[in-house]
């Protein structure tokens, strides 16, 4: 499971937008999104962390790796 600190998520358009881009790279990954937390969850199928975190990125959002 690969979890990313998203502090600029505030919405729920924002979910919504993440999880598409994160589906657009990785068709059948899981995503989780706490938005009181602003913590992505990703249980890719196909995708590395750097391809997640990437897709992130490009939706206009700034993904931070957590680790632990």
């Amino acid at each position: 499971m690969l979890t990313f600190d998203v502090q600029d998520m505030s919405c729920g358009h924002c979910v919504a937008s993440i999880t598409k881009a994160v589906q657009a790279t990785d068709p059948q990954a899981r995503v989780e999104v706490d938005l009181a937390r602003h913590r992505v969850q990703v249980q890719p199928a196909q995708a590395d962390a750097a391809a997640v975190q990437q897709a992130i990125a490009a939706a206009g959002f700034t993904p931070q790796p957590v680790t632990g």
